[in-house]
């Protein structure tokens, strides 16, 4: 599994302390605010909208953060945030993409830089990273949803270009402009999936040692910890020991 997913899933565990749980809403509220006025402030019509609200429902955010999420998109004199991309390196020559949505640039690469460098990375320049991963659609499925064959039936019938299955549930891949077309695919049969969302997947990983893994790891976790930072990927894999360790 790519260290990313680990990271995501380590995470997800922490992310039931209170702190946590309070900051991954204020960025899942960022997400629909940002993608409400990007576009059109109806689901319906506007697909990053969609995945926005559906990543809050995963992640059980309540109705009414939401819809005040997608009211504050028309408030007039509210922040404007803009996505800015850092790419750089981390502990073992691993590239880490991070996506961020910031009001101001330069406080933002500042503790983006900081990050990278306090734990042995280096923040490199646009395009730097990027190349090593593909730019993918990606929705995702509990495990129950269907067994490996019929996902895969279906992932071919909605025009996906692949289909990862395993314990920890169902990946389906396709070009990201054909993200919303596919999920909706999906959706007829399997219900609303549990995300949809473009991505940066990795062509490649690269396997650290444990003393590495565990610096990536706690570098990971402090660019997530930042309120900027929404997204963050990398291409690193590590041991299983490791990571029973890290979830426990």
């Amino acid at each position: 599994m790519a260290g990313h997913s680990q990271f995501k899933n380590i995470m997800y565990r922490k992310g039931a302390q209170d702190k946590k749980r309070s900051k991954l809403f204020a960025k899942l509220a960022k997400e629909i605010t940002v993608a409400a006025k990007m576009g059109l402030p109806d689901p319906e019509y506007n697909p990053r909208l969609r995945a926005a609200i559906q990543a809050a429902r995963v992640e059980n955010m309540p109705k009414d953060n939401i819809e005040r999420a997608i009211k504050k998109s028309t408030d007039q004199g509210g922040e404007n945030y803009e996505e800015v991309r850092y790419e750089g390196f981390g502990p073992g020559g691993i590239g880490v993409i991070v996506e961020t949505l910031t009001d101001n640039r330069n406080r933002t690469a500042g503790e983006v830089r900081s990050i990278f460098t306090k734990n042995g990375g280096n923040l490199g320049e646009t395009g730097a990273v990027s190349f090593m991963f593909d730019r993918l659609g990606l929705i995702e499925y509990p495990a129950e949803a269907a067994s490996a064959d019929g996902m895969l039936e279906a992932a071919i019938d909605a025009g996906a270009d692949d289909c990862q299955s395993g314990d920890a549930g169902h990946e389906l891949y396709c070009a990201p402009d054909a993200l919303h077309e596919v999920a909706q695919a999906l959706e007829t049969k399997f219900g609303e999936p549990r995300a949809a969302r473009i991505v940066w997947k990795p062509q490649n990983t690269i396997a650290l040692d444990d003393e590495k893994a565990e610096t990536v790891l706690k570098m990971l976790e402090a660019l997530d910890d930042n309120d900027d930072v929404q997204q963050v990927y990398a291409n690193f894999e590590m041991s299983d020991s490791l990571m029973e360790k890290m979830s426990a």
